[in-house]
């Protein structure tokens, strides 16, 4: 007699996803689906290394049905998450409907520019795959501009850069900004040398860069930041930016058509979860085993998820890739089990890291165990090679890292844009 089947829907192919439909493979009694708005897995921690030509896309990237190949029970659907109907227990795509048993929002995290529309149509962000090649193009288009202007002041607002939020990102891009314009743009841009290079400034409404570190972290990294030519602003924040100008909270405004924006992120909301499940940053409010609360079968993990059960973190757990990882593990095998047996998710901090520059990294590992400069920094680079998805990726990622790191240079500054086009209007 054959089994019945257990159909799991999980929405969103990242670290939380992809997780947990490794974790049901060839498991009797489960068929998954896995659905994604992109047909590929990425390395969100790297992305800022594609946007500056460091990395190829392809290096941080993966087919997710090359993926799946071998795993006979999990099937892929390309499509967007536009209406979950908890009743039917179906939910609807971008290009047609899926029903399922379980249902699993693995969505992850969108911008949140906090309601600053002129930020949201001038900014540039740095998200997604697509948002790293764009920024990549805008930068490198704007250098070009740059050495055909003649106006002193039109070409600082070109090559001037601002990087609002001073978290991992924000700092990652920072210091490679002042490396390249160091040791990259000087060579490749003669026409600008002894007229300025712009100034790069990183902006952050905390007293502190990388907040969430230790305080040997955040003054390790912001003397570095210093040494290497970031202009650092705290305690302020961006409040608008039009007309080539942000405007800061502190009245002060920085001329500049480049504002990177790295400063906050929010769950993805969908229609058919109640309200009264969305919690801080519109993610969903789930219990100990990551079911979202007012519901029957639907469960969130990841960035999407605000599980406030673990009593180290009360307020929830951080957006980081390890949460999601974890949370996909332990949902997985609550899954195989009787909901007798389920475990309760509790979140095994492996620590935090950052990279700053060549050389230059933190790192705090959990019992107040901190390390910074090179040591730090061949800790992180082990740490995001081995995180990458499979040995092609990983190969790739280092062999380009060797590179840059004794040539001081990068191969990827390529204007690559689909006929000619591109986002935020180039000239």
């Amino acid at each position: 007699m054959n089994q019945p089947q257990k159909h799991i829907v999980v929405i969103g192919g990242g670290f939380a996803g992809l997780s947990l439909a490794m974790k049901l493979q060839k498991q009797p009694g489960i068929t998954a689906t896995l659905v994604d708005i992109n047909n590929y897995n990425f390395f969100p921690p790297l992305l800022y290394q594609v946007a500056t030509g460091f990395l190829e896309p392809s290096a941080i990237s993966y087919p997710l049905r090359r993926f799946l190949r071998t795993r006979d029970n999990i099937s892929f659907r390309l499509g967007e998450l536009k209406k979950i109907i908890p009743g039917e227990n179906k939910v609807v795509l971008s290009n047609g409907e899926l029903d399922y048993d379980i249902l699993v929002l693995a969505t992850g995290a969108e911008t949140n520019y906090f309601g600053m529309e002129n930020v949201k149509r001038n900014a540039i962000p740095m998200k997604t795959l697509s948002d790293a090649l764009a920024m990549r193009n805008i930068l490198l288009q704007r250098l070009e501009e740059a050495t055909r202007v003649t106006d002193i002041e039109e070409r600082r607002k070109l090559i001037t850069i601002v990087v609002a939020g001073a978290g991992p990102t924000g700092v990652e891009l920072s210091g490679m900004f002042a490396e390249m314009k160091k040791n990259i743009i000087r060579k490749d841009y003669p026409e600008l040398t002894g007229q300025g290079l712009g100034e790069i400034y990183l902006i952050d409404g905390a007293p502190v860069v990388l907040a969430p570190m230790s305080e040997k972290s955040q003054k390790y990294t912001y003397e570095s930041l210093k040494k290497l030519g970031v202009h650092i602003k705290l305690n302020v924040n961006v409040k608008d930016f039009s007309d080539d100008v942000v405007l800061l909270s502190d009245g002060s405004s920085i001329k500049t058509k480049n504002l990177i924006w790295a400063a906050g992120v929010a769950a993805k909301a969908f229609e058919g979860i109640p309200q009264e499940s969305f919690g801080r940053g519109r993610r969903l409010l789930t219990d100990a085993f990551n079911k979202v609360n007012g519901t029957e079968n639907i469960y969130a993990i990841g960035d999407t998820c605000l599980q406030t059960s673990d009593p180290v973190f009360p307020n929830g757990h951080p957006q980081v890739a390890q949460v999601a990882i974890q949370q996909a593990q332990n949902l997985g095998k609550n899954f195989l089990n009787q909901p007798a047996a389920w475990q309760p998710f509790i979140y095994n901090d492996k620590g935090s890291m950052a990279i700053i520059g060549r050389n230059k990294a933190v790192a705090d590992i959990p019992k107040k165990t901190h390390f910074d400069g090179f040591f730090a920094w061949l800790v992180w680079l082990f740490v995001h090679v081995m995180s990458l998805v499979n040995y092609r990726n990983r190969l790739r990622t280092l062999y380009n890292w060797v590179g840059a790191y004794f040539s001081k240079d990068q191969a990827f500054r390529m204007i690559i844009r689909p006929d000619g086009k591109d986002d935020k209007s180039i000239k």
